[in-house]
């Protein structure tokens, strides 16, 4: 197994677990909203440097 897949799939666990962690919490929305803003700002700042 590369180092390139052992890390896709330990950042795809943390996902996992952080979502669970925000269902436990009662703070999905919350989490929710930020993933968006972040892949909004990741998307800008990709075409800005593009």
């Amino acid at each position: 197994m590369s180092i390139n897949k052992t890390r896709g799939i330990l950042y795809w666990l943390a996902r996992i677990l952080g979502d669970a962690n925000a269902v436990k919490k009662g703070r999905v929305g919350r989490r929710v909203g930020r993933r968006i803003a972040g892949k909004a700002t990741g998307r800008g700042l990709g075409k800005l440097f593009k």
